[in-house]
């Protein structure tokens, strides 16, 4: 079920059900029972709100349905090998294309669901105007009968009555059962697995790792490639837990609207990242990425590098001492290094850019374990 359900629509169409059906649905419902209340009248129009119900119960079905059926097709292409065992899909893209259609009947049911939404807001504020605020109102709650304890009544029943003692007790135990998880982790070196040629990101490499998070790369890539035929065969070697250990946080992703970038590292020229992320069909035709014309052109001060490098340091990442002042050094030596690739492939571009910084990590990733303990400890 984890092969099909994970990195696929799967999860996303089962989440979005809970979320518009339950939590949506909920609040509607609240609304159009405290509104009439609270305006001292009667709801405007009960067709209205029998439309909204009609309009949110169809964009869910054309929301979820089609994630399901996008996902079976995902995770089926994915796997599928043909008679020669070679991948029958071995580009990514050939997945996505397959699945447009699904992501169109989405947007119709976020368009219905949203249609909905507009006629209840409608529906309120006829039903305001109506009618009259009540800003007050007398109320109390009914006087509770007098509790007696039963004989042979359970420990647990009278723990309940307590809610500061169930409280303090509900505390200890989580505290106690998470001591006991976490304390042989940090305790126990052995416990945390290590890879000897993984290295702490670079300066230049942490900035871009910050950009790949902050413009929501995490959000359609993953960076976890599962010891499955199917994703060695189209990504490399399957990851190792040992290569995460400088990651502050872990980029593993739950979704691949595009391919794994795990393995990505040296796969491409710089210059094939610049003109992916400034035009993303120019290097994948009928790419969904939307592009970052502006990577090129923002630049990037970098001015709070020795204090990340400093944070990272104390979250345990073994930066020599006093390398923070030494961080600046380093990243304009390996921004200027590509920079200067771009410049031989024939584009032009300022090493102080946030698109070389990005690159310089996506150039990273998965490489680690390709070399060789004294390629990486020169």
């Amino acid at each position: 079920m984890n092969a099909i359900a994970h990195y696929t629509d799967w999860i996303v169409a089962h989440v979005h059900i809970g979320g518009l059906g339950w939590n949506g649905f909920l609040t509607f419902s609240m609304l159009y029972w405290l509104w009439p209340r609270m305006w001292k009248t009667k709801l405007y129009s009960v067709k209205m709100a029998n439309t909204h119900f009609w309009l949110g119960t169809l964009g869910i079905l054309f929301y979820a349905l089609p994630m399901y059926v996008a996902a079976l097709t995902q995770s089926l292409m994915w796997k599928e090998f043909t008679e020669a065992g070679r991948l029958a899909y071995p580009n990514f893209l050939q997945t996505v294309i397959q699945i447009v259609p699904m992501y169109v009947l989405r947007a119709i049911g976020g368009v219905f669901y949203l249609s909905g939404a507009v006629i209840m807001v409608v529906n309120l504020v006829k039903t305001a105007k109506q009618g009259e605020f009540q800003a007050e109102e007398a109320d109390a709650a009914p006087a509770l009968a007098p509790y007696k304890a039963e004989k042979g009544e359970f420990w647990h029943r009278a723990w309940e009555r307590k809610p500061v003692f169930f409280t303090v007790m509900a505390t200890v135990a989580i505290l106690i059962g998470g001591a006991i998880e976490i304390v042989p982790t940090i305790l126990v070196k052995s416990n945390v697995p290590t890879i000897a040629t993984v290295e702490p990101y670079t300066p230049l490499e942490l900035q871009g790792r910050d950009l790949y998070i902050s413009h929501g790369c995490v959000g359609c890539h993953s960076q976890m490639i599962r010891p499955f035929r199917s994703e060695t065969e189209r990504y490399g070697e399957y990851s190792k837990a040992g290569e995460f250990v400088y990651d502050r946080p872990f980029l593993w992703g739950s979704k691949r609207t595009g391919p794994d970038l795990h393995r990505v590292g040296g796969k491409y020229p710089d210059s094939w990242h610049y003109h992916h992320m400034v035009d993303p069909t120019s290097m994948s035709p009928g790419s969904l990425m939307p592009p970052y014309p502006w990577m090129a052109t923002n630049s990037m001060k970098h001015d709070d590098v020795p204090a990340k490098i400093r944070t990272m340091t104390k979250l345990g990442v073994p930066y020599p001492a006093g390398y923070d002042e030494q961080a600046l050094e380093d990243l304009w030596a390996q921004a200027e290094s590509i920079t200067k690739n771009l410049e031989n492939s024939g584009v032009a571009v300022s090493a102080d850019s946030e698109i070389v910084a990005l690159i310089a990590y996506l150039q990273r990733l998965g490489t680690d374990i390709k070399k060789t303990t004294a390629t990486a400890n020169p």
